[in-house]
């Protein structure tokens, strides 16, 4: 091997494909077969758990057309949960596998079932950011035709440009493209209503979130850098910074951090990109089967005696001197729906928010529970209750004047309790996105693997480049996962190895790192247009 190193020079790509692991070994036969078996069992639960929770609030079907539109719906949804799987593999695999730290068929394995440990072990945040994301009207009628046609608009629109360049082999960012559908979604359905595209997303938390999009990769980059360069200097091990020798794993200390870093990412990565799939699922259990999971019918029995005081010192806060006693709810809903798209704050702003807080009240005592409240009621109330929310939350980023600080906070805890109310996800949902995104690690990996250990530098990963670029995207995915922000575990990942590959002054294969940007800067405007345009589509079809 050394003799055919010495032959050819370090920069060319024929160097590293001389070390390249063995990328070929499969499941075998028992695996393919307990790999369809967990399909069919995923499958088989999620019919069985919607079945089984229709079932116990009462619900018979008179007509089969919705629940096959929700059973596809859920399929979609879990699909871009598999395909985000297999697509985003390399982040955590490709530094195990060409460090010979572990072989590719057990390191995908490996990865799977960390992925679904981090789903199962979620917060669920990130889940409802991404729904809050769509544009006010659509998700309050989620459960019409025009809801169907965005679930299926956005989500298609995002497996197909996942699945374009996982053919191509470019580590795009699932997290962009999902986005990117979303914003495609709204701003259609803006243009469609004759309003302004600008007017069909909440672009305060679009911005907010391509923030975390933009500024990730460089963090990844330079953080990845930087650490790469302290470790050459704290830890003066010469092994640490050699390429792997061909088919021999590392020394043991060097292989148990590479295997805890990919651990890591592969966890961070199902903690954060598994709650995307869970807000869409909620999204579509909403539209269709409100009875079951618009609300929290398993909140504490202490529930009801909390909302009650909180939504009376709420109402305090947002009236005085009998302001808004003569908006009638219809008219309060109005102006708050307004506020929400608009954020656009006016003297009625307050009052009709104080009466809308009211109604919810009486509503939610008069039943005595949420587990209480009739099938017919319970869309109206759960609206109402995600507008006082979605109020809420925008008058805590304006921060009005005529509200105190301790106003503010009164208004926050409130929003805490609305939200424990609407805002849950059901453990079987979170069950079946864990195995997607698991059982999708496990598939189709090869080709972004070989871009992330072959196409970006033009040496050889050594242990501590691929240590420094796993430990950073670990931090960043996680502390991300912390604020409620989705990130991409791509971006972060590959702009992390070519970071220590600059630091390392190994060079850049320029070709790889054009086609990361192009897909980089293409992704949102590509995923835009193929959501509105579908969508269009889909709202007319249903």
């Amino acid at each position: 091997m050394n003799a055919t190193l010495a032959a050819t020079p370090p920069h060319t790509p024929s160097a590293i494909e001389v070390t390249r692991p063995d990328l070929d070994q499969g499941l075998g036969t028992a695996g393919k077969i307990g790999f369809g078996a967990a399909i069919v069992a995923a499958i088989g639960y999620v019919a069985y758990s919607v079945y089984s929770d229709a079932s116990a609030v009462g619900i018979e079907p008179t007509t089969y057309l919705p629940f096959v539109l929700l059973f596809i719906a859920l399929l979609i949804a879990l699909g871009f949960e598999f395909v985000n799987g297999f697509h985003d593999t390399a982040n955590a695999v490709a530094t195990v596998i060409y460090t010979n730290a572990m072989p590719a068929n057990i390191a995908v394995v490996w990865s799977g079932f960390f992925n679904f440990l981090g789903v199962l072990l979620s917060t669920g945040v990130v889940a409802f950011g991404i729904v809050s994301l769509l544009p006010v009207e659509l998700i309050l009628q989620v459960g019409s035709n025009a809801g169907f046609a965005m679930v299926f608009a956005l989500l298609l629109a995002a497996i197909l440009w996942n699945l374009a360049t996982w053919w191509l082999g470019i580590p795009s960012s699932s997290s962009h493209t999902l986005i990117g559908s979303i914003i495609g979604v709204g701003v259609a359905n803006a243009l469609m209503h004759g309003k302004s595209g600008t007017s069909g997303v909440d672009w305060s938390k679009a911005t907010d979130i391509g923030k975390a999009l933009l500024f990730s990769p460089l963090i990844g980059f330079g953080v990845a850098a930087l650490l790469f360069l302290a470790m050459k200097v704290l830890i003066r091990k010469r092994e640490l910074y050699e390429e792997p020798k061909e088919g021999l794993p590392p020394p043991l200390w060097i292989r148990a951090l590479l295997i805890f870093t990919c651990t890591g990412v592969s966890f961070a990565h199902g903690s954060n990109d598994g709650q995307k799939g869970m807000g869409l699922i909620m999204l579509i259990l909403i539209g269709t089967v409100p009875t079951a999971y618009a609300l929290n019918r398993a909140v504490p029995e202490r529930y009801m005696a909390e909302f009650h005081s909180q939504s009376v010192a709420a109402e305090m806060v947002l009236r005085s001197d009998g302001a808004g006693a003569n908006i009638a709810p219809a008219d309060a809903r109005r102006h708050v729906t307004a506020y929400i798209a608009e954020r656009n704050f006016t003297p009625e702003t307050l009052p009709a928010l104080s009466v809308l807080v009211h109604d919810v009240d009486a509503q939610v005592t008069a039943y005595g529970s949420l587990a209480k409240v009739p099938a017919a009621a319970v869309s109206n109330i759960r609206n109402d209750m995600y507008l006082a929310s979605e109020a809420i939350k925008g008058l805590g980023k304006q921060k009005p004047t005529v509200l105190s600080e301790n106003g503010q906070e009164t208004l926050a805890t409130y929003k805490e309790s609305l939200d424990a109310g609407t805002r849950f996800i059901p453990t079987w949902v979170k069950i079946a996105v864990a195995f997607a995104l698991g059982l999708g690690t496990m598939v189709g990996w090869r080709r972004i693997v070989v871009t992330v250990g072959e196409k970006i530098g033009k040496t050889h990963l050594t242990y501590a480049q691929g240590a420094a670029a796993e430990l950073v995207a670990m931090g960043t995915i996680l502390g991300a996962d912390h604020l409620g922000l989705p990130v991409s575990t791509t971006h972060v990942l590959s702009s992390g190895v070519a970071g220590t590959m600059a630091a390392n002054r190994s060079g850049l294969q320029m070709s790889t790192i054009r086609n990361l940007l192009m897909a980089w800067v293409l992704t949102l405007p590509v995923s835009i247009v193929i959501a509105g345009g579908l969508y269009m589509i889909f709202a007319r079809m249903f």
